[in-house]
């Protein structure tokens, strides 16, 4: 962005935002407890902190502290002014050079939240104008090969209780494809040992529970994290941290991302390593193994669309490349 864009925004922010800094909202007027109301909707303990989070930083991005008045005197303002204020902050985030899909998720926090008090009668307006950033198809779907992703499980010390626990991550992540959110989700109780089996949250808004079967390294894996462990309590999260102070611990998000960086980089792996390029290697070598069945692989990758999956098929089999290779070899006749 450029300095007078930043000039030109700041001014028009400057007569917006004194709007939200009001008399305090009377009490017991209903937006007091709103902000609680609309996260506890989400079953999913991970939407939740995405959604405050989100949420809290449109409001520093306006310069005010987040708190039940704030939300209030927001969620009072002429649609219009509400509007420019997100229209802005839209065109704020596309400066910073954001992706589409993290764009999209700032903005689908402010819309849900308007969304819900117009549904209780707290909002008269809504934000559908504000559209969406385009989304393009996965490009890079490939993963890792099987044999790189050996070398990561290889680099994990399993004399230590933390290479214990993260030889047992890595195999879920791989075998059941796994989004990170899904696993950090899970208490000892999701996992059923005699039958081999764990259930998670699956993504998207209804929060659907699904009960998923096991590969027999994981389930072995799984049983050597939960002895070492010691812990039986079924409340309690199936991966927890190990380090002193934070024992005991749910897992986040970013510590399973921080994990498998960490076992790439051993292994020596130059591709930048996610939890989710996991999953597109697991994906990718169960077409390989089924020949390209995407109906057997969706029960894997769990993906409502089976066009995803194709977008994998084509990746994988690279069939623009062979389709040049034809059209080359004209040439040469």
């Amino acid at each position: 962005m450029s300095h007078d864009e930043s000039l030109k925004i700041h001014s028009q922010l400057s007569n917006l935002v004194p709007l939200l800094r009001r008399n305090r909202l009377a009490p017991n007027s209903g937006y007091d407890t709103l902000l609680d109301d609309w996260l506890a909707r989400s079953r999913s303990p991970h939407t939740k902190r995405m959604y405050f989070s989100n949420i809290k930083a449109f409001f520093h991005w306006l310069g005010v502290e987040l708190n039940a008045d704030i939300v209030g005197q927001f969620l009072l303002l002429d649609g219009h002014q509400a509007h420019e204020l997100v229209s802005q902050y839209h065109g704020f985030l596309i400066s910073q050079k954001l992706a589409p899909a993290t764009v999209n998720q700032k903005l689908a926090a402010i819309k849900s939240l308007v969304n819900y008090a117009n549904l209780i009668g707290k909002c008269h307006y809504t934000l559908t104008n504000i559209k969406a950033e385009k989304l393009s198809p996965y490009r890079d779907t490939k993963g890792i090969p099987k044999e790189q992703f050996k070398l990561m499980l290889s680099a994990v010390d399993t004399d230590t209780i933390k290479g214990i626990r993260d030889k047992a991550i890595l195999l879920l992540l791989w075998g059941n494809a796994l989004r990170r959110s899904e696993l950090v989700n899970c208490n000892i109780s999701d996992y059923n040992p005699s039958l081999g089996e764990l259930t998670i949250t699956g993504k998207g808004k209804s929060g659907r529970s699904e009960t998923i079967s096991l590969g027999k390294g994981a389930i072995g894996a799984i049983a050597r994290w939960l002895d070492a462990r010691g812990e039986s309590d079924p409340t309690q999260p199936l991966f927890s941290a190990v380090h002193k102070g934070y024992w005991g611990n749910r897992l986040n998000t970013h510590s399973i991302y921080k994990l498998v960086q960490k076992y790439a980089k051993s292994a020596g792996i130059d591709k930048q390593m996610s939890p989710h390029r996991i999953r597109h290697s697991s994906i990718t070598e169960a077409l390989n193994q089924t020949n390209g069945d995407v109906r057997k692989v969706q029960k894997l990758s769990r993906h409502s669309n089976l066009n995803t999956l194709m977008i994998y098929d084509d990746n994988r089999q690279n069939l623009q490349s062979e389709v040049t290779g034809m059209l080359d070899a004209l040439l040469d006749d």
